[in-house]
């Protein structure tokens, strides 16, 4: 008797293990750059610039206590200082467990620094100064005269009667500058760029 082949064709199966849909592999690595990306951004940021929050009223009325600002470490990297700029700098002398200073640029290096009857000549030119809101006592500017050298700052507070800046200790060096306070944005009704804020372009008195 023969045997009739089973015509029926035989099934094979295989066990597959089930795939994640790509779609949510996708987002899992786009989540992943996106974390990255802010990281790096973040560490960026704090490579230029810091923040400094304004304690005192020795820059009143630019600035007032409570206000924070972002000061750019890299500006003068490839430039220097410049007269009306506000920066954040360490005064001669300072403990390094004392804040930095904020003041503006007054004098620049080689320039003659007068102070006589309580107004600011620079190289015997009288400083055009719109930024401050009363004049400075008899007793908070004596006549006196600072020549700075090649690498040597001069630095005042705007409200001079209530700051401690250049009168009080000296020059300041180049390699003692931090940075320059490029925007306030806090609170936020404050915000704003700074630039050299309200500074002339003559900046002497015709």
């Amino acid at each position: 008797m023969e045997t009739v082949p089973n015509s029926t064709p035989s099934v094979e199966t295989a066990v597959t293990t089930p795939r994640p849909p790509l779609r949510q592999r996708g987002y899992g690595r786009e989540i992943l750059e996106t974390i990255i990306l802010i990281g790096a951004i973040y560490a960026l940021v704090n490579l230029a610039t810091v923040r400094f929050i304004v304690e005192g009223p020795s820059m009143q009325p630019t600035f007032f206590t409570g206000q924070v600002l972002m000061i750019s470490r890299v500006n003068y990297l490839f430039g220097t200082p410049q007269r009306g700029q506000i920066i954040v700098f360490n005064a001669p002398g300072q403990p390094p467990d004392e804040p930095p200073y904020i003041k503006r640029v007054i004098g620049l290096p080689g320039e003659t620094v007068e102070i006589r009857d309580t107004k600011v000549y620079i190289d015997g030119k009288e400083l055009n100064e719109p930024y401050i809101n009363e004049p400075c006592e008899a007793g908070r500017c004596p006549n006196h005269t600072w020549q700075l050298g090649a690498d040597d700052y001069f630095f005042m507070g705007d409200n001079r009667n209530h700051s401690s800046d250049s009168r009080s200790f000296g020059i300041v060096k180049r390699e003692r500058v931090i940075g320059e306070a490029l925007v306030r944005y806090w609170p936020p009704q404050n915000w704003g760029i700074v630039g050299t804020s309200r500074y002339p372009d003559n900046p002497f008195v015709q």
